[in-house]
């Protein structure tokens, strides 16, 4: 009687460990689901994960280009420098207000980009006058509201004609200079730059997989074409914007 009495005790203490142990883990599995909770291990790891896009940077003497350091008077009269595009994405341009020839299809296209990135907070344009003796910031403010510029990040800027000459010829390589000869006074390039959020020139690569450097800003997306046969960037320029913002 005492040998099964022994056996009885044995048989429940083994029981009471099983319970102890296995029982708990089985109801939080079935309460929580395993799979559920991989999943939403998988989601984490998802929405955390850095993406970098498949943009180049601009490598010179080994290094990627980085915007050069500025300070100017925007179209409100206040002091925009390179810090305040810090954590932006932003395309660059150099233009002039009375520009007769391509400035004005340039900006026409740049308020296109503007109105496709409405919203985004982290998007803006750096526009920078090749007349400064001219531009002053209330004809940058006239401006500004003439072509509907209405991103808070998009600054129109003037300032001292050296500096912006030697930023835009040795700091982004987009010629500007003056020429009386031809219409308007001055030369520039229709070009845009686009910048990422901590301040590299960025671009998507050409068929031989070196960077393009800079986007056509003359011709527009509904145009796809101009006259002599020159394929719109602007689309490509929105799609490379896009891959900025995620990153």
């Amino acid at each position: 009687m005492k040998k099964n009495n022994y056996s009885y005790i044995g048989i429940a203490f083994i029981i009471l460990v099983f319970g102890i142990i296995f029982i708990p883990r089985i109801i939080d599995r079935i309460s929580n689901n395993d799979v559920t909770r991989n999943e939403s291990r998988s989601d984490f790891a998802e929405d955390n994960k850095t993406s970098v896009s498949d943009l180049s940077f601009i490598i010179i003497n080994g290094e990627p280009k980085k915007v050069p350091a500025f300070s100017f008077t925007n179209q409100n009269g206040k002091t925009i420098t390179n810090k305040d595009y810090e954590g932006k994405v932003y395309v660059i341009e150099f233009f002039f207000t009375t520009c007769p020839t391509i400035c004005p299809r340039m900006n026409r296209n740049m308020v296109d980009i503007q109105n496709e990135f409405k919203g985004f907070e982290d998007f803006g344009v750096a526009s920078f006058t090749i007349n400064p003796d001219h531009d002053t910031p209330e004809v940058l403010k006239e401006y500004a509201d003439k072509y509907g510029v209405t991103n808070p990040n998009w600054h129109l800027m003037t300032g001292d004609k050296i500096t912006i000459y030697k930023l835009a010829n040795e700091g982004f390589n987009l010629y500007t200079g003056e020429n009386e000869a031809v219409e308007g006074g001055f030369e520039h390039s229709g070009n845009f730059a686009l910048i990422d959020k901590n301040g590299f020139i960025r671009s998507r690569k050409d068929q031989f997989g070196n960077p393009i450097i800079y986007y056509r800003g003359i011709v527009s997306e509904e145009e796809q074409v101009d006259e002599d046969g020159i394929k719109e960037e602007i689309s490509a320029l929105k799609e490379d914007i896009k891959k900025l913002l995620n990153e």
